[in-house]
């Protein structure tokens, strides 16, 4: 099972993937409910190349099944190893660091000087976790506080513009839920890949599609579904700067509302499905509305990252691609050039060719 323990997983066919901190919660109340012990760790602060983001989750059962990473494979073998030992101070939480020195970071594999420093947590119960897994199965944005003097977890209502994890040594800030939102127009076969793919990105996914012979078809759990018309939907969801809007129902009737909205709006990703030539021709229909050239700018066409995409799920992963390119404020330019889309009109659903 390689050397950092046994990891465990609990994506079963058919079933949507939940967001990897959400599964290391997960795996954390089911084990205590079994009757283990377990440690939670949380990276706080990093430096360097440090290969995991602050606010990254490991779960450590009292055996050694891990669930969750803070180093993708580098520390995680000597925390198992304290925990197994009981090598902790008590059962309050305590901070530790890695990678302080050039050989200790050489020691446990860390990239260049990356360092780590982690809040280690002893959970003795389940009800914190029950709690905050309930609410974000309401897709409720939720704060949790841990006091490091005490070990008592506080829970309340978060903001989307909300820091995700904030640390000053004595309490410890995480934030859970759907910081992000994705709103779907159109609830074709691309849309079915995107979906899942963005609910296992930590996205609120909500997909619109007025259309009676898509509506009935939509079979993916875990986001919202309406038949209202974009435009309406838009209005209603005040989008802000955490949001991004995706239309790939190729129908100007459709795509085209939604469009007009969804770039007067704070969004920070606005794509839509269609080749360069289609993209051109939408720009020059919405120029009619009350568009300004630089709202017009804003629309990501044809959407997607050059990756070679071909088939409905490939086009879905480009074009998430863009997204979280677009949301770390990478330069498109430095990942190469948008896929070219053309779609093809059959008497039945639409049709997706690719041309890299």
């Amino acid at each position: 099972m390689g050397r950092v323990g046994r990891f465990e997983f609990f994506f079963q066919a058919g079933e949507r993937m939940d967001s990897v901190d959400l599964q290391v919660l997960k795996s954390s109340a089911q084990w205590l409910a079994e009757g283990h012990a377990v440690v939670l760790a949380t990276v706080v602060e990093t430096w360097g190349s440090a290969p995991r983001p602050a606010g990254a989750l490991l779960s450590v059962r009292d055996d050694g099944l891990v669930a969750g990473s803070v180093s993708g494979g580098c520390v995680e073998d000597d925390l198992i190893d304290r925990i197994r030992k009981q090598d902790l101070a008590g059962d309050r939480p305590e901070l530790t660091v890695y990678g302080i020195s050039k050989e200790e970071a050489a020691r446990f594999g860390l990239p260049c000087g990356g360092q780590l420093r982690i809040v280690l947590e002893p959970v003795p119960d389940a009800r914190w976790l029950h709690q905050l897994l309930e609410r974000v199965g309401r897709r409720e944005l939720v704060a949790r506080e841990l006091d490091m003097a005490t070990g008592q977890v506080r829970l309340s209502s978060a903001a989307r513009s909300d820091d995700i994890t904030a640390f000053d040594g004595k309490t410890l800030k995480t934030v859970h839920g759907p910081r992000w939102r994705l709103l779907v127009i159109g609830a074709g076969q691309i849309s079915h890949y995107l979906a899942q793919m963005a609910l296992a990105l930590d996205y609120s996914v909500v997909v619109c599609d007025p259309r009676e012979e898509y509506a009935n078809t939509w079979t993916v759990s875990g986001c919202e579904f309406t038949r209202g018309m974009p435009d309406d939907v838009i209005a209603g969801l005040d989008l802000d700067t955490h949001s991004a809007v995706v239309a790939v129902t190729h129908d100007p009737k459709l795509d085209d509302l939604a469009l007009i909205e969804a770039l007067k709006s704070a969004a920070f990703y606005v794509g839509a499905l269609g080749s360069r030539l289609n993209t051109a021709r939408r720009k020059q229909r919405l120029a009619e509305f009350d568009l300004s050239s630089e709202e017009l700018d804003r629309l990501h066409g044809p959407v997607g990252l050059r990756i070679g995409s071909k088939t409905p799920p490939e086009i879905a992963v480009s074009i998430l691609a863009e997204m979280t390119a677009v949301r770390h404020g990478v330069d498109l330019s430095s990942v190469g050039t948008k896929e070219s889309k053309d779609v093809v009109e059959q008497d039945g659903p639409v049709c997706v060719a690719t041309r890299t």
